[in-house]
């Protein structure tokens, strides 16, 4: 493109290969960015074009449209039109099925992204296996062992405990009755009673009566 046509060539050859109707504010929209092109030279260059019947120039009110010279082009027959409606049909069909393809690959993608590399996974085998050594190691030192727990020790235990839960559970329930029965005619709630005397309940401290 010369300085002298202003941009004159560019926008016959835009207009040629778009063969659609513009106004000079589209053609400067869509080549500014790309060819630095001004406004008014755009405006003044379709001008040009339009006066030298290289282009058409139509009026709507106070818009002016622009669009190529439709001699320039071929008639098509029916028969090419169906040809190219049939062919369009094929492609569309071809660009969804690739679409499709497209999406699949890329799924499978991302799940190969998010796996372990071959050496990772080497990696990961080797510290299984040595955390699988040494749980092997200590099952063979806990049944060599010579001190271990009786049955009967075991039962002595049980039943202390739960002995002791029975106890906890008694005890919980006669302080919370005692409270009660203090709080139907204490002033204050609950919360700012047990902090005045001093009490912490087990929720207080974070433990569970467990079950017997």
């Amino acid at each position: 493109m010369s300085k002298k046509d202003n941009g004159a060539s560019l926008i016959l050859a835009y207009l040629n290969e778009k063969n659609r109707p513009y106004s000079a504010q589209d053609v400067f929209c869509n080549l500014q960015k790309q060819h630095g092109l001004g406004k008014t030279a755009v405006v003044k260059a379709m001008e040009l074009l339009a006066l030298e019947g290289k282009i058409k120039e139509k009026t709507y009110g106070k818009q002016k449209i622009y669009f190529a010279d439709q001699v320039q082009f071929q008639d098509v027959s029916d028969a090419d039109l169906k040809a190219m409606d049939s062919q369009i049909t094929e492609l569309s069909a071809e660009a969804q099925s690739l679409t499709q393809s497209c999406r699949q690959l890329d799924a499978e993608l991302k799940e190969l992204n998010s796996s372990f590399t071959t050496e990772e996974m080497k990696a990961e085998i080797q510290e299984l296996k040595a955390e699988c050594c040494g749980y092997r190691a200590r099952l063979e030192k806990i049944k060599s062992a010579t001190n271990h727990v009786t049955p009967e020790e075991k039962e002595k235990v049980y039943k202390e405990q739960t002995l002791y839960v029975k106890e906890w559970k008694k005890r919980k329930r006669l302080a919370s009755d005692m409270i009660n029965a203090i709080l139907e005619g204490y002033p204050k709630s609950k919360k700012e009673f047990l902090e005045e005397v001093g009490l912490e309940t087990d929720e207080d401290c974070k433990v569970v009566v467990p079950s017997t």
